[in-house]
Parts: C-alpha cells; structure tokens; sequence
C-alpha cells in the first residue's frame, strides 16, 4: 500500500471504523477482521495446545504441569501478539505500549472468563460444557473489540499542510 494513500477504513468496508486500526494480511485474503480475528485465535489456541505439551514433555515429571502452561502461555502470547498485530490489525509504531495493551485485554479475558463460568455453573447450576463454550465465545467477542480499540487503536491521521510525516 502506498504511503499516501486513503485509509482502509475508507477505502474498504470491512476495515476497522475511523478509531480503530486498519485492517491487516490476512483481512485481505478473507475479508473480514472477525474472520481473520477468530483463525487467528484458532491458530493460537492450538500453539497453545502444543506448546504446553512440548513443555510437558520437556520438563517431565521434575516439574509441577502447571509450569508448562505459564511457560507455553509465555510463548505463546509473544506470537499471539505478533499475529494479530500483522495480520489482524495492521500498526506500526508503539510496540511495547500495543504488547502491553494486548498482556491487559487478555488478562482480562482470563478473568471475564473465569467470573462467568464460575457464576453460570456455581450460581445459576447452569451445565458445565455448554457454559463454558458459551462464555468463551462471549470472551472472544469481547477480545476483538479489547484489541481493536484498546491494543491496537490509533487515532486517525489528520493531515494539514505544515504537518511533516
């Protein structure tokens, strides 16, 4: 893309609103930021997957199991970042304040997840399956828009004619 020209938010309707980021690789490919958002979250949930049993199988039976899950969440949220940030949501610039925005809306999806799931089963005895994959999707919805308008947000550029670029 050019350097000049229009923002994708103008140029192509399902890029990101005027507030929020363009729209990155793989929104080309499919066309939609939700599409590309959720394979993208597939992807990372099966790395996550594998990399927990990686370190598993690393670490053996020396290590408490819970390690390899803080060690795979370690890795696996670095490349999460790096994924969503070049094919999801297309920035530059602020790279740690966007990483550390991204730690935030996914620690907040831990814990809108743990909340739910535990006052959907605990309080309502509602079934533990169902609820945990409705309340996951609820989190994953509430993902995109943390990370569209919390970890990757720019404002948008206003151009005037003493601005430098």
């Amino acid at each position: 893309m050019r350097a000049n020209a229009r923002p994708a938010a103008t140029a192509d309707p399902s890029a990101a609103a005027a507030d929020g980021p363009a729209a990155g690789l793989l929104v080309r490919v499919v066309r939609r930021q939700e599409v590309a958002f959720a394979l993208v979250g597939v992807c990372n949930t099966l790395l996550g997957i594998g990399l927990t049993v990686a370190w598993l199988a690393v670490l053996g039976d020396a290590w408490p199991p819970a390690v390899s899950v803080v060690l795979a969440y370690g890795m696996g949220i670095v490349i999460a970042f790096v994924l969503h940030r070049t094919l999801v949501f297309r920035v530059r610039g602020r790279m740690l304040r966007d990483f550390a925005g991204f730690v935030v809306v996914n620690s907040g999806g831990l814990l809108m997840n743990t909340v739910l799931l535990s006052l959907a089963v605990g309080v309502l005895h509602l079934p533990r399956i169902p609820s945990a994959v409705v309340v996951m999707g609820l989190v994953a919805v509430a993902s995109f828009f943390g990370h569209r308008y919390i970890s990757f947000r720019r404002r948008p550029e206003v151009r005037s004619a003493g601005a430098s670029g």
